[in-house]
């Protein structure tokens, strides 16, 4: 996996493999995101609108943005409400405000509660309005807003000097007279309506008037991450995590996977490739009897998922054959051969069962002696009157420098590895009725155990 490209098949076969692992990992990030929920209480948010009338620049509207949550308003409205613990500072974190089309500006407040999250945004609304306006123009500095007055009272002054200079001059007496009254009644009405112009361009009269549109509405349900959403978080966090750590695992593992990768390392050939039905085996391997293996065995992670899944014989007359094909193979590659030495990496549970059947299977012919060999400190028996060493072993356990250091051990023992068998674990078949059983499904013990300082069998 370390060369190709990770595949949907690939991660289809992890979930596969590991579903009872990944199942309780999932259930773990499930409870992790309920206790994060726990520590952090429910949240519920809700918003207040403010209309802001007359024409806005983006540039004004976001200055009022800045206005609403500033820390003059926010002071003000920690305040007013007088919640214990709760300042203006800690206040700053549960507001905002933001300005939507139409010179709105939504302020937004959260809350631990329904109730505190509406009046806070109530609260706040009310506080920027007041401070808007005093910023605008309403409470503005007297010079700076006497100065627009002074003016309208200048122009209202003139418009009454202008009507009594008309009411003075000859009444219709004369032409003169008639023009005169006329271009002072135009007089007149230009005044007027500049002073019009001038109230709807005063600053204080245009924007001042912010209207509240309405209370804020109390929230019924939490504001995200809600529980659900921490819980649904955590278990795909988890799930997600542990199939990256496999798939980084996978490509950065160096061990041989394939039959002819194995073969290579182990300079042989491969003579074939046989099943074992999974089920306890009655006997110990390195961590069997320990915790951690019967963990390992109840999670399902005793077994390699990266490896290619081996191909079930069907029943056992056809895991028999397969067998017997092995055996049939070892003679035509040694036909002379009286005697074998079966070597099985230690700890390989699969391996150890294989090797046994198959050498119940041979019949003798070869007679086969299964030997454990650490591959931390591989020790294989000196050579008697074997004709060689048949390498039985499972795939994706054992990196290409542990099967190197198998084959040195085999060498400097005067052996030569004339074979490589790959055994894989399939799921059990449903036990057969005792009564349809039949006799040759029960295989003779024909294997002689040794040990790995040496000796005939």
């Amino acid at each position: 996996m370390s060369d190709d490209t990770i595949r949907l098949v690939t991660i289809g076969r992890l979930i596969r493999g590991r579903r009872r692992l990944l199942t309780v990992l999932t259930l773990v990030g499930a409870l992790v995101g309920f206790g994060v929920s726990l520590v952090f209480p429910p949240r519920y948010t809700t918003s207040a609108s403010v209309l802001l009338p007359g024409a806005w620049e983006d540039r004004e509207l976001r200055t009022q943005v800045e206005i609403a949550t500033s820390s003059v308003v926010v002071d003000r409205v920690a305040t007013e409400l007088g919640w214990s613990g709760v300042d203006g500072g800690g206040l700053r974190d549960r507001v905002s405000a933001r300005a939507s089309d139409g010179n709105i500006i939504e302020i937004s407040g959260t809350a631990d509660t329904p109730e505190r999250a509406q009046q806070l945004s109530d609260r706040m609304v009310e506080r920027f309005v007041d401070f808007a306006a005093r910023v605008v123009g309403d409470t503005a500095d007297s010079e700076a807003a006497a100065r627009p007055e002074e003016l309208r009272q200048l122009v209202l002054g003139t418009s009454r000097r202008i009507s009594e200079l008309a009411d003075a001059a000859d009444p219709g007496r004369t032409v003169e007279s008639v023009q005169t009254r006329t271009e002072l009644a135009k007089l007149r009405t230009a005044l007027q309506e500049a002073v019009v112009q001038l109230n709807q361009a005063d600053p204080a009269t245009g924007r001042a008037g912010m209207v509240v549109m309405g209370p804020a509405a109390r929230p019924d349900g939490e504001a995200p991450p809600t529980r659900p959403q921490l819980i649904g978080a955590g278990a795909l966090l988890f799930f997600l995590l542990t199939v990256v750590g496999h798939l980084t695992a996978a490509r950065a593992g160096r061990r041989p996977r394939t039959g002819a990768e194995i073969a290579a390392a182990l300079g042989s050939a491969l003579l074939g490739t046989v099943d074992v039905p999974g089920g306890p085996s009655g006997r110990r391997t390195r961590d069997g009897g320990r915790p951690r293996g019967r963990i390992r065995r109840l999670l399902g992670a005793d077994v390699r998922w990266d490896v290619p899944s081996p191909r079930a014989s069907g029943d056992e007359a056809g895991r028999r054959l397969r067998y017997r094909r092995v055996c049939a193979r070892l003679r035509d590659r040694l036909p002379g051969a009286r005697r074998l030495l079966v070597v099985v990496p230690g700890g390989d549970e699969t391996a150890v069962r294989a090797a046994e059947r198959l050498a119940a299977e041979s019949g003798g012919d070869p007679r086969l002696r299964v030997v454990e060999v650490p591959v931390s400190r591989p020790m294989v028996p000196d050579r008697d009157d074997e004709s060689g060493v048949l390498v039985v072993l499972g795939a994706g356990r054992w990196t290409a420098e542990e099967l190197a250091g198998v084959s040195g051990a085999c060498a400097d023992a005067g052996h030569q590895i004339v074979g490589v068998v790959l055994a894989g674990r399939v799921p059990a078949a449903p036990a057969r009725p005792a009564g349809r059983a039949r006799d040759d499904d029960a295989a003779p013990a024909l294997t002689a155990r040794g040990n790995p300082t040496g000796g005939p069998a």
